[in-house]
């Protein structure tokens, strides 16, 4: 089937009332896009609904924990019922934990494991019989710590393994049966979100976004370029790509110095935030991270999305470099 324009998609997003599903929903209604909201905190939703309408968008929303199945099959009826189909499904709902991985709590474990891997399976299993019949695009958001082992965040990590395994294998039955459905993975660097902030926080001191963060709007314009493309996977942030690549082909060098990363997880010199969204709704409605500024553009998303002018940078990177270093011989 040809791809919808944006202007004529329904779009369904989980954990929408913060962070990337924020920035997502309020970009695809920007673009004429319907867009259906779903998170587990109502009134975050309502004032994010209204403000979309105010400005002119379509949008409507559900109350859904998506590691409850049944819950969140109820949503999607609900998005159905107000926008009559699915043509995007972006299943982004996340928590965090920061701390060591024996020193986790079990429930607290179990539970992340519920909203992040649970909810990107009862995604699949709720979304794809609406795009099948819509033709459209189930797009998950993974990470680039699914790509590569971390300390502190590891139970966070391991998570996002899960997810990347159970997409990539999702996809070979889809294609196998013929499936119109097209499967995205979208791995993100560590973004200003504020999922530091509605973490939960077993460190001395205020949890950080792994470093070196780059702004969540990044991610939500990657999520739309998929949604009009066939894309299989796309990393969002060129420095987080090169990690993954130097914990892939030097591991045992990576174990050793990964933890020199544990450190910038945290800012000791700052208590750490009170309370957190593993077991409930947080204190939703923001975009981005009150703590941290992000890098606002990324090349590994620029050279999938906007080729001719990634090539126009490396090509001008590389003359400059190339003057330099016929200078330097000169002199």
């Amino acid at each position: 089937m040809p791809h919808r324009p944006l202007s004529d998609q329904v779009f369904v997003i989980t954990g929408a009332s913060s962070g990337i599903g924020l920035l997502t929903a309020r970009k695809a209604a920007g673009a004429g896009a319907r867009v259906f909201l779903i998170s587990r905190n109502d009134a975050a939703l309502r004032a994010i609904v209204q403000e979309i309408e105010a400005d002119g968008g379509r949008a409507a929303y559900a109350v859904a924990d998506v590691g409850d199945r049944e819950a969140l099959q109820r949503a999607a009826s609900c998005a159905i019922a107000a926008f009559g189909r699915v043509d995007t499904w972006v299943s982004n709902a996340g928590v965090a934990i920061y701390a060591p991985l024996l020193a986790t709590p079990l429930e607290e474990h179990e539970r992340l494991f519920r909203t992040n891997y649970f909810g990107a399976v009862n995604s699949a299993q709720v979304a794809v019989p609406y795009l099948t019949a819509s033709g459209g695009a189930l797009v998950t958001i993974g990470s680039i710590a699914g790509d590569m082992p971390s300390p502190v965040m590891g139970a966070y990590t391991a998570s996002k393994h899960a997810i990347h395994a159970f997409v990539a294998s999702l996809r070979i039955e889809l294609k196998a049966a013929r499936s119109p459905v097209r499967v995205t993975l979208i791995k993100p660097s560590g973004m200003t979100t504020p999922i530091a902030m509605h973490a939960a926080n077993h460190q001395d001191g205020q949890a950080r976004i792994p470093p070196p963060p780059y702004d969540p709007a990044l991610v939500a314009d990657a999520i739309l370029y998929t949604a009009t493309h066939n894309v299989r996977a796309l990393t969002v942030g060129g420095i987080g790509r090169l990690e993954v690549l130097f914990a892939s082909h030097f591991p045992a060098l990576f174990e050793r110095l990964a933890p020199l990363v544990g450190p910038f997880l945290v800012d000791r010199s700052k208590p750490a935030t009170q309370g957190d969204n593993l077991f409930g709704p947080g204190a939703d409605g923001e975009a981005r991270s009150r703590n941290e500024e992000g890098r606002r553009s990324s090349l590994t998303l620029a050279a999938r999305t906007r080729p001719h002018a990634a090539a126009a940078l490396v090509g001008g990177a590389a003359v400059i470099l190339g003057g330099l270093f016929l200078r330097n011989r000169r002199s």
